[in-house]
């Protein structure tokens, strides 16, 4: 079956959860989770949960099993702590529980990325990868970057990833 046809008989509707890596900002400073939860329901989905937690991997990596278990987020879309600092720990936090990692998602980001704001797209450490039967997308935190990750690649690839997913 060719990609056109796949994608046409991909599910729709998902539930996504959002989660923000952020220690300075509260959920109402969260101009990135903001814009992604709006998109969200835009697309057709449900948002089964938004929330902001420290720079910390042990509560980004409980937040993130939480949503998977008790939330059954199909998609977690996570953005910050992606960069380089000693405080960005988000894909030590996650890439660990990858079953199936999504190894395009970080380079052809970073090329778009490239085009918007040259060589700084170096320090972008953006990646996806598959953790049981969910999806789970790791962005930075600035909104321009989400903005591009969700609008570029993400949302228009969603129904159809997940219906791979869930193939035998």
């Amino acid at each position: 079956m060719g990609f056109k046809k796949h994608k046409a008989t991909a599910p729709k509707k998902l539930d996504v959860g959002i989660i923000t890596v952020s220690s300075t900002r509260s959920i109402t400073e969260d101009k990135s989770g903001q814009w992604i939860s709006k998109q969200v329901k835009k697309e057709g989905h449900t948002l089964v949960l938004h929330r902001v937690v420290p720079d910390d991997t042990e509560t980004i990596t409980q937040t993130l099993h939480e949503t998977i278990r008790e939330y059954g987020a199909q998609v977690i879309l996570v953005t910050g702590g992606t960069g380089i600092s000693n405080k960005d720990v988000t894909i030590e936090a996650i890439r660990p529980f990858f079953k199936k990692e999504l190894t395009a998602f970080g380079p052809i980001f970073a090329q778009l990325s490239f085009e918007q704001i040259d060589s700084a797209a170096l320090l972008s450490r953006a990646t996806a990868g598959v953790i049981g039967t969910t999806i789970v997308f790791c962005m930075p935190g600035s909104l321009k970057a989400c903005k591009l990750a969700c609008k570029a690649l993400i949302f228009p690839e969603l129904g159809h990833i997940v219906k791979h997913i869930h193939e035998n």
